[in-house]
């Protein structure tokens, strides 16, 4: 009897995903943050939200009221949280805010609290984090970019400075905790979220724009956090297939 023609994809080894376990969410009531939320809840990770509003129906997931803009704020919510859970495996800093005009027609403290937030927000959480993430087993950060950190727009400049800083922070954390942390950089390009609520109707998309759902970017960022200790996506874009601002 002839032998059977092995299928190369059934015979190929199972991929290994590593458990989700206790995921720090900022901005986690909202947009991408809720999406990720969800993810890491389906995925049967414990995820922990830090946000300045409480997630809607968030029943079950554990939430703490923070203003991202406060660094020494959010360092201790992140000790609390580390406390209540007896550690961390993960960060993901989803927390992110926008100021759009001309550089002289934004207020001077909107501008700023763009890089409280984007910047200083994600380094403080990250760094009052990190000795949880090194004693987890397979420690993560996700940082969350954007397409704008890579290249520019005009009357964007607080945004883009942010983000371009982000860009540039994940970039050298990677090679700073080589080994004992694994950091993931997300760039993700517009997406239908309210991110864009509020704005100056010149400042807000098109109704046909491709926007991609939170939800795919979501998934992106649960299967980075599901990858076997010594695997890392470090750089991760996700956007439209017509995304506007990439490359």
């Amino acid at each position: 009897m002839p032998q059977a023609e092995l299928n190369p994809i059934a015979a190929a080894p199972a991929i290994a995903r590593a458990a989700l376990g206790r995921v720090l969410v900022t901005g986690g009531a909202s947009g991408l943050g809720a999406a990720v939320v969800q993810a890491v809840a389906d995925r049967g990770g414990t995820p922990i939200v830090l946000d300045r509003q409480a997630p809607s129906g968030s029943g079950d997931v554990d939430f703490a009221q923070v203003d991202l803009a406060d660094a020494r704020a959010a360092e201790q919510a992140v000790a609390v949280a580390i406390d209540r859970h007896d550690g961390l495996d993960a960060v993901v800093t989803a927390a992110g805010t926008d100021a759009c005009g001309k550089l002289e027609d934004v207020a001077g403290e909107d501008w700023d609290r763009v890089i409280a937030v984007n910047l200083l927000g994600t380094a403080a959480i990250v760094r009052a984090a990190l000795p949880a993430l090194e004693r987890a087993r397979n420690g993560r950060v996700v940082t969350v970019a954007s397409t704008l950190g890579l290249r520019v727009l005009s009357d964007a400049t607080a945004y883009c400075a942010s983000k371009f800083a982000v860009v540039g922070f994940s970039r050298a954390l990677a090679l700073e905790t080589a080994g004992r942390v694994g950091v993931t950089m997300l760039v993700p390009g517009g997406m239908r979220t309210h991110f864009f609520d509020g704005r100056d109707p010149a400042y807000q998309p098109p109704p046909d724009a491709p926007l991609a759902p939170p939800e795919e970017v979501a998934a992106a960022v649960a299967f980075a956090l599901e990858r076997p200790p010594g695997i890392e996506l470090r750089e991760l874009v996700v956007c439209p297939s017509q995304e506007t601002s990439w490359p």
